[in-house]
């Protein structure tokens, strides 16, 4: 046939829509062309395509040739089609003969002796060909990525080839599946994905001292909330928020197939052991507004996506760029991030849990017993007003911790809790059975509850709602910071459990927002 048509799948964001690959076989001077809005890597594909068939053992064929990406109006980028246009320069040209090649979608770039490079996005593709009921090919280099997919979201068609010629060899049925392990420089043929267990977390019990500090960690993971940590250096700021991950219940199937995605697209591998394990991002204070958030002439995911299901710890928040502290605004109330950029618009998940932490002034000892600070009130309210009253209230819980002083290293140490102690797994379980019962009763956790929600759960008290609304009065909150309360009180009450909001929740959930 002179026509040939190969399913392929473009990359937008964390979409992948399917591409028609179409090569016409033509007379007239020699020509080969792509069109079909390629950008200029997939416009170099000529010539890898060109060096790699005739290395390969197969024979370019001599007149027009047309390739033609469909639909037309798609950004298409990237060397990821290279094998779909190789496959269908030889299909319509006679050169193999597979009759059931409509069943594929190919990906992979190709080198020019043939061999098949990775792409990165592969599994976001595969998922979305699961959907379609079509088998993969793809290099043998991207099958480690698919193995990490949970079992019940892997294709049972996925076949890794490690060269032009095994692709050729396979769809013309000279190679069977079964043999495909076997071709020559195929390390290793898909396995089935298995869920790997994840590195025991850092224990809670690490932390000497802090006790409110540690109730407030545990309030934020049980009810997903938002927590910034205000204190001199030294005093466990840093050590908190590496130990609210060991906190949090494992991701499920579909959170990891979301969370594996994202780091896909990104080219990013998923670590050994993390099958379950939640995403924990620390960017420098240093990082761009386009980094933290995403962004860049292709619209790429920032670390607020790479959070997406986990956390995101920014230490020494005040320290960050004004337009990434203030870009935090909208993800932490939405839970996603739109990024537009010339021809294109990108929207991303970012339902991450923000853990930020600060000094109080700029030589961090502002109020220290020692009386080391040497700040001027000027001096100190400047450091302080870095951060917005906006971006201030919509994080939920804020804690003011104090250096540790040696009565409490003294009582650490002989009661043997400097080193690591059961005290993690307790609250771990505590946290598990708070957000099963969230989830239980509205189907989100309480820190994602809306109006509605919130108004049918609160089942508060008649004491607790006019503290409640004193409070309210006499710090003149806003209609946002009254919600995060009583949303904090609501999780107080989970803990315990209480089908009620009563008056101490609502005084520990306001002692933990001033």
């Amino acid at each position: 046939m002179s026509v040939a048509r190969i399913v392929c799948r473009a990359q937008l964001g964390l979409l992948a829509p399917a591409v028609q690959v179409e090569v016409h076989l033509g007379s007239g001077l020699p020509l080969f062309s792509i069109v079909g809005l390629p950008a200029t890597a997939v416009k170099e594909s000529k010539e890898r395509v060109r060096a790699a068939l005739a290395n390969s053992g197969f024979e370019f064929p001599a007149g027009r040739i047309t390739v033609n990406l469909a639909p037309a109006d798609l950004p298409k980028d990237g060397a990821r089609f290279d094998l779909a246009i190789a496959v269908g320069i030889l299909t319509a040209s006679g050169q193999v003969a597979a009759p059931d090649i409509e069943r594929y979608e190919m990906y992979g770039e190709l080198g020019l002796t043939g061999e098949l490079r990775p792409v990165p996005g592969l599994l976001l593709a595969a998922v979305h060909a699961t959907d379609a009921g079509r088998a993969i090919l793809l290099p043998s280099a991207n099958a480690a990525e698919l193995r990490s997919a949970p079992l019940p979201l892997v294709h049972p068609q996925i076949f890794p080839v490690p060269h032009l010629a095994a692709v050729c060899a396979h769809l013309t049925g000279e190679l069977r599946a079964a043999d495909l392990a076997s071709a020559p420089s195929q390390p290793v043929a898909c396995e089935p994905a298995r869920r790997l267990e994840s590195a025991p977390p850092i224990d809670l019990a690490d932390v000497i001292g802090q006790a409110q500090a540690k109730r407030a960690l545990l309030i934020a993971a049980a009810g997903g909330h938002s927590i910034l940590l205000i204190g001199p250096p030294g005093c466990g700021k840093s050590m908190l928020a590496q130990r609210l991950l060991g906190l949090l219940p494992p991701l499920t199937a579909n959170e990891h197939v979301e969370v594996a995605s994202i780091r896909s697209v990104c080219g990013l591998p998923l670590a050994p052991g993390a099958a379950t394990q939640r995403p924990y991002r620390a960017p420098h204070h240093t990082a761009s507004a386009s980094a933290i958030v995403g962004g860049g002439p292709r619209a790429r995911p920032g670390e607020i996506t790479l959070a997406h299901r986990g956390v995101l710890f920014l230490d020494e928040l005040p320290e960050f760029d004004r337009r990434v502290r203030e870009a935090l605004r909208e993800p932490l109330e939405t839970g996603v991030i739109a990024i537009t950029r010339t021809g294109m618009q990108c929207q991303y998940p970012a339902e991450f849990q923000l853990v930020a932490a600060m000094n109080p002034c700029s030589c961090g000892y502002l109020g220290d017993p020692s009386g080391r600070c040497r700040c001027t009130p000027n001096r100190v309210q400047h450091y302080q007003a870095r951060l917005s009253g906006p971006l201030l209230d919509r994080i939920d819980l804020r804690v003011r911790m104090t250096r540790v002083v040696e009565s409490e290293w003294q009582a650490a140490s002989e009661s043997g809790r400097v080193t690591t102690g059961p005290e993690t797994a307790r609250a771990a379980a505590l946290v598990a059975t708070a957000r099963q019962r969230q989830l239980q009763r509205d189907g989100v956790l309480n820190a994602a509850l809306n109006t509605a929600q919130l108004a049918a759960c609160l089942g508060i008290a008649k004491p607790a709602q006019q503290l409640l609304l004193a409070a309210v009065a006499k710090l003149q909150l806003s209609a946002r910071a009254k919600q995060r309360i009583e949303r904090i009180a609501r999780t107080i009450a989970d803990l315990e459990p209480s089908a009620r909001v009563e008056q101490g929740h609502v005084a520990e959930a306001l002692q933990l927002r001033r």
